[in-house]
């Protein structure tokens, strides 16, 4: 599509017509609800998808997705422009702390005494750019003694491939750097003069990216821990409910859910043990009882 000139001012915003129907295309497709607070945060957003198509108005875009392919690469570029928030490594620091000293350290104990195997899987949803599967990446290879020793498995999946792209580089500016503690920017990162950091072999190894739009059932099962952070909160109560049961399906018995405490689960994990606001535990199988 040839650029056409650009008749709108950039403070223009959608109308509630245009809101609505943008709201129910992005519902449809991704499950987030759009609400009438977020017409501006659309706005902004959707004039990107203007200047880089050329074309002339919202009302023409949103004509334009309606007519597109399920398979049209606009749709990717149009959900990762809405569905992109700001991250950055070590984002919520406690967390991670729970994750090196409680969670690798029982891990590790329950490895040694023969309870599992040198074997770990964690799925990291909605990963955006990349940020969080890094992040958990440096945890697993500071704590796991012999790491090379161990099969390490971190999917990271996100519903643009745009993002995807992003995250598979592995390139963190300096903002998205501020919290990672400096022996894991010695250890796990390089730098070429005072340009971005990249991650390093020794953690991008672990890590594969798959496109997952969450209403769909996961590419894996049986992980040991799943991230599904600052993503819910976008959801309705229907979309929750569907994302909820795919992810508890995909854990095994004892497997720990990390969210934010804002996602608005509870009454999908009922039947979890509530750790913290943003920890649940899936029940063990109760043991077997053997006739005396």
């Amino acid at each position: 599509m040839q650029p056409t000139s650009l008749a709108q001012p950039d403070k223009l915003q959608v109308s509630d017509e245009q809101l609505a129907g943008f709201a129910d295309i992005i519902y449809r497709k991704t499950g987030i609800r759009i609400s009438e607070q977020k017409k501006t945060l659309l706005s902004n957003r959707v004039r990107r998808r203007l200047k880089a198509t050329g074309i002339a108005d919202f009302e023409a875009y949103l004509r334009h997705l309606r007519r597109l392919s399920a398979e049209d690469k606009e749709w990717d570029a149009f959900l990762q422009e809405i569905t992109t928030h700001e991250t950055y490594l070590f984002r919520d620091m406690k967390q991670w702390d729970w994750l090196r000293d409680d969670f690798l350290k029982s891990v590790v104990s329950d490895e040694r005494a023969g309870k599992r195997p040198k074997r770990l899987r964690v799925w990291s949803a909605a990963c955006s750019t990349g940020d969080e599967p890094v992040t958990i990446a440096c945890c697993v290879a500071d704590r796991l003694p012999n790491a090379s020793e161990w099969k390490v498995e971190i999917l990271a999946t996100d519903v643009g491939i745009g993002a995807l792209k992003t995250a598979q580089a592995a390139t963190f500016d300096k903002r998205a750097m501020q919290y990672v503690p400096d022996s894991y920017r010695r250890r796990f990162f390089s730098q070429k003069g005072s340009g971005p950091c990249k991650a390093k072999p020794a953690v991008t190894d672990w890590i594969s990216f798959r496109q997952h739009n969450l209403l769909s059932p996961p590419p894996g099962s049986n992980f040991d821990i799943v991230f599904l952070k600052n993503v819910l909160i976008y959801f309705d109560l229907q979309s929750k409910e569907t994302v909820m049961r795919h992810v508890i399906r995909a854990m095994p018995p004892g497997g720990m859910l990390v969210t934010s405490a804002a996602e608005g689960i509870s009454s999908f994990v009922k039947n979890m043990e509530r750790r913290e606001s943003w920890l649940h535990q899936k029940p063990a199988k109760p043991e077997r009882r053997t006739a005396g």
